[in-house]
């Protein structure tokens, strides 16, 4: 009867390796440059705004907390040169983030620039630009950099490095899980230890590119900077970089739990002693664990926002969960393809295990989700929405896969560690068949009896020594046949048991959507919470006035959110020529993308309340698909005019919004 076989541990590891790295690749191109979790909210001036005499300072208001430099904000005048001071004057109030910097006197009309980069509190880099004119706008020679912050080689590279650092995390602390929880014996097997090791390794490495990626990838984004001792002794006062540095401590202790665990604990033959030394290890292990998952807590997204007391130790429990179940399928795999045997009982009880993961991921990860998206819109309507949506996607194809490994379990039988006679010789033909007598071992293969015996091979029948002119290259020739003859019983005896192969192949395929999971964690952490993204739309069009200068057009953007199916976009409006009298009407109404929205129906009203007048309602008419024109737009008086637009996107759906403007 033919059994099926399960492919090679190399071959599978390859397609593991190869479909990690395109994944990778593709979702960090995708996901690069991703805002983080702060976002540029208001600014004053703000963008495009033309003012009548220069402001004494520009400020910028943010959504969350920032870390602020002598550099993070510049003003540039039409020839490129410094037209601020360079001191950055905190602005904050209350829950209002704002930071500005003073602008030098005597400033000459024309366009400048502001450029501003920064770090937001949940240690992504962000960034941006925009222009305001003074008088009247002008030429400028101010050429802005296409490569926004965190994006690049460098960008890359660290990204690379962060899905790394979880891997490897996942690893380390889910193998040590496995060996504790599963399978003791797994402690002296020598290919769990290179796992575990390897996941240390790993992280250990990945942590150290971080800490010296960290300075340009918040900054220059020059790959030469890392060997900028200044900047690397600025990271390490910074949040994240005390993070990476506790966790390269943290990891210290780690090496030392890996150390007893393969060493004195592997060892132990006295059943209490290895329970008590267990209880320690695990014990230890498990305060060692949370703190390094407790690193990533601190300097990301659970560090900001809303709840942050509670949603600390939750992301703590997050990681730990996911390490628990993704590092043990992957220590379970290893010893499934290269330990001798794994017991039926271990694999049930990673089972239970994997169980309790799957559960505590659920709960932490409904806590997240809602602390990270806050609505349905944002669900659906933003980038970390849809890979949130992509997340829970894998999370149910793998609980699934589990749900069928469970099956194989059942069905598990253990299976002698011998073979029928007529086995083994076929495993003797398997050698031949393997190539072993291409290096003229075949004609010296020994027969079942003497392979199973112990005795040195340069032993007579008698038992005494064979004469010392025995070759010893002969003798280690026969060494390493008996080696492979031994290897290939083993290999053939857990090929025979077709659930075990099933298993394993269950297993392996558990393990490839757990890369391509882990992948998309990865992009997620770095990506501008869908909540965030939802609040900067709503308030970023309301927070400051745009004033005006006779007989120049007044332009601006309005962000909008029906709530309903293809209900978000942004209006972009123009005044042209934004005075008193009349005035030519454009409106633009795009796809957050920027391309085109087609929409029912958009009305304007202007009110000047200061002298009653109003609201003026004006209806505009379709030109083409997203664009609405009205001519003769009559403003009888100067003033501060407020703008509404109400723009319908269904037949049930419709909101407005508004802008106030300064027309002389």
């Amino acid at each position: 009867m033919t059994t099926p076989t399960a492919p090679r541990l190399g071959t599978a590891l390859a397609r593991l390796l190869v479909l990690a790295a395109a994944l990778l690749g593709v979702l960090l191109a995708g996901a690069a440059p991703a805002s983080a979790h702060a976002a540029l909210t208001g600014s004053d001036p703000q963008d495009g705004a033309v003012v009548a005499t220069a402001p004494k300072e520009v400020g910028l208001t943010f959504s969350e907390q920032v870390a602020m430099s002598p550099d993070s904000i510049r003003v540039l005048d039409p020839s490129g040169r410094r037209a601020d001071t360079g001191e950055i004057i905190d602005l904050c109030s209350g829950a209002v983030v704002k930071y500005g910097v003073a602008l030098r006197a005597g400033l000459p009309d024309g366009t400048y620039t502001v450029a501003w980069q920064t770090v937001s509190a949940d240690s992504h880099p962000i960034a941006g630009a925009f222009t305001f004119s003074i008088g009247a706008p002008s030429a400028t020679s101010v050429a802005l950099p296409e490569q926004a912050a965190g994006g690049g080689v460098v960008g890359a590279l660290y990204g690379i490095a962060r899905y790394l650092s979880y891997a490897g995390f996942a690893v380390l602390v889910g193998g040590g899980a496995f060996v504790l929880l599963c399978w003791p014996r797994g402690a002296g097997v020598r290919p769990v230890q290179q796992t575990v090791v390897r996941g240390w390794l790993t992280l250990t490495g990945a942590t150290l590119v971080m800490l010296l990626l960290r300075g340009p990838y918040t900054g220059s984004g020059k790959l030469a900077d890392v060997f900028d001792l200044g900047g690397l002794q600025a990271v390490l006062q910074t949040k994240t970089g005390a993070a990476l540095t506790s966790r390269l401590l943290l990891l210290g202790a780690a090496a030392l739990f890996v150390a007893v665990l393969f060493g004195a604990y592997a060892r132990r033959t006295d059943p209490k002693e290895r329970k008590d030394l267990a209880f320690g290890l695990g014990l230890g292990g498990t305060v060692v664990a949370a703190g390094i998952a407790g690193t990533w807590a601190l300097a990301e997204h659970a560090s900001t926002g809303i709840q942050p007391g509670i949603a600390m130790p939750v992301d703590i429990l997050h990681l730990l969960a996911v390490a628990t179940w993704l590092g043990g399928l992957t220590t379970l795999l290893v010893a499934l393809y290269r330990a001798p045997s794994v017991e039926r009982a271990a694999v049930e009880r990673f089972s239970r295990v994997a169980f309790v993961s799957v559960a505590v991921l659920v709960a932490t990860g409904i806590y997240q989700s809602w602390r990270q998206v806050g609505s349905w819109s944002a669900l659906t309507g933003t980038r970390y929405g849809q890979l949130l949506l992509v997340k829970i996607g894998l999370m149910v194809v793998l609980v699934g896969i589990a749900w069928i490994s469970r099956r194989w379990t059942r069905r598990l039988a253990e299976r002698a560690p011998t073979l029928p006679e007529a086995e083994a010789e076929g495993a003797e033909k398997d050698l031949e068949d393997e190539g072993l007598e291409n290096e003229g071992l075949a004609d010296e293969a020994p027969d079942d009896e003497d392979a199973g015996d112990d005795r040195p091979a340069d032993a007579d029948a008698d038992g005494e020594d064979a004469p010392e002119e025995i070759d010893p290259e002969r003798a280690a020739q026969l060494a390493r046949q008996r080696a492979a003859v031994a290897t290939a019983r083993r290999k053939k005896a857990r090929d025979a048991d077709p659930e075990r192969t099933g298993l394993r192949r269950s297993v392996l395929t558990e393990a490839a959507v757990a890369v391509v999971l882990l992948a998309v964690t990865t992009v997620l952490t770095s990506t501008e919470p869908g909540r965030t993204e939802e609040e900067a739309a709503r308030t970023g069009g309301t927070t400051a006035g745009s004033t005006a200068v006779p007989d120049r057009p007044v332009d601006f953007r309005l962000p909008f959110d029906t709530g309903g199916v293809d209900g978000k976009g942004v209006v972009r409006l123009s005044l042209d020529p934004g005075r008193t009298g009349a005035n030519a009407l454009h409106l633009f109404v795009e796809r957050p993308n920027g391309k085109p929205l087609d929409v029912p129906e958009i009305k304007v009203n202007l009110t000047l309340e200061e002298k009653g007048v109003g609201p003026l309602p004006v209806a505009p008419d379709r030109i083409q698909t997203g664009h609405w024109s009205a001519s003769g737009v009559q403003l009888p008086l100067p003033g501060e005019w407020r703008i509404q637009v109400t723009v319908r996107t269904s037949e049930i759906d419709q909101t407005t919004i508004e802008k106030n403007v300064k027309i002389g």
